[in-house]
């Protein structure tokens, strides 16, 4: 059997290329088929003790975790799907309500779990385990959770919401590059030159749809107009900028909002100040929720596509509950740009 040095290698390439060890790995290792190292990690008759044996002996040396297959190795099978997600979210609700019905036409349920503040993430994913879910969806979980690192080992994982640099799971998120590229180009169409950013704050996703604008500016020969109100994602937080700006002797033409709920925020103190939306200040969202559309919005937003983000989740983990063990998923899904009522020309000696 071959020893160690094979297996270093590999071990150091999996880290280094932000994988782990597949199946073919084994299969390498050894000189054997894939067919042989699956038929042997799904507990099939018919391989040798002898190669029982090596196989199992490789795969520990290698660190290879078997995931979905020994999973379903279990008589009972739940054919539930875990949710971690934010009720606050109108993008995550809906995301879970899309979900709910496209899960079902495939054969699987959903266990639900609500991130609070009373229910963080540790707490969330261990109750989700405990019903015993086959796979684990989750928006922005705290990657330092205990529970969430046990549950990779055990199960498939798609880590939602933010871009995620971590080999043991699939990674869906929406491309806020475009979308905060259109947002500008639209805006700088009108005339605006002074477009101000409310966000920055919430996490790596914060952090991300800020970089995004920052990068959007500098291509439309905006650099030096950058500025980031920092900010989070919630209606107070839209309104601790607006209030910002209507302080200022200065204002900015245009505002644009990591989320539509920090948009409203925006536009209500806006409202209650006298300021108006759009001839004074322009203001554009982020996610058409169903927040954007009410009739006393009419926000501009840059639009997440749901349904895109559903199905490459779906299939994420439906492939890998029925055993495939490839590189990882990492899936930008689309946006574009709703244009309503709250952006229009920059005002006049702006």
């Amino acid at each position: 059997m071959t020893t160690g040095v094979e297996g270093s290698r590999i071990r150091r390439k999996g880290k280094g290329s932000g994988r782990l060890p597949t199946m073919q790995d084994v299969a390498d290792h050894l000189g054997v088929s894939r067919q042989l190292v699956s038929l042997v990690m799904r507990g099939v008759p018919g391989p040798s003790a002898e190669s029982r044996d090596r196989i199992l002996a490789a795969a520990s040396e290698l660190g290879y975790r078997p995931h979905a297959s020994a999973r379903l190795l279990r008589q009972n099978r739940t054919r539930l799907i875990g949710a971690v997600f934010g009720m606050r979210n109108p993008f995550q609700v809906h995301f879970v309500e899309r979900l709910f019905v496209r899960a079902a036409e495939r054969g699987f349920g959903l266990a639900l779990g609500p991130v609070t503040v009373e229910r963080p993430t540790d707490v969330v994913v261990a109750e989700l385990m405990e019903e015993r879910v086959e796979a684990l969806v989750a928006f922005n979980p705290a990657p330092d959770s205990a529970a969430l690192a046990e549950a990779c080992d055990r199960v498939p994982v798609v880590w939602l919401g933010e871009w995620m640099q971590r080999p043991e799971v699939d990674n869906v998120h929406v491309d806020e590059v475009t979308g905060l590229r259109l947002a500008i180009e639209h805006l700088v169409g009108l005339g605006h030159r002074d477009i101000v950013y409310a966000g920055g704050l919430g996490g790596r996703v914060g952090q991300d749809r800020a970089d995004a604008y920052r990068a959007a500016m500098t291509e439309a020969g905006l650099s030096d107009h950058i500025e980031v109100l920092s900010v989070g994602f919630m209606e107070e937080d839209g309104a601790t900028a607006a209030r910002e700006t209507v302080a200022r002797d200065r204002r900015p033409t245009a505002v644009v909002c990591c989320g539509d709920q920090c948009a409203a925020g925006v536009m209500a103190v806006y409202a209650r100040s006298g300021v108006r939306v759009p001839e004074d200040v322009s203001v554009v969202g982020f996610d058409d929720s169903y927040l954007s559309s009410l009739s006393y919005h009419r926000l501009t937003t840059v639009r997440q596509d749901v349904e895109a983000t559903v199905e490459a989740t779906l299939d994420a983990v439906l492939e890998r509950i029925e055993g495939d063990d490839g590189p990882r998923r990492v899936v930008a899904t689309p946006t574009t740009l709703v244009v309503r009522d709250s952006t229009g020309p920059a005002r006049t000696g702006a």
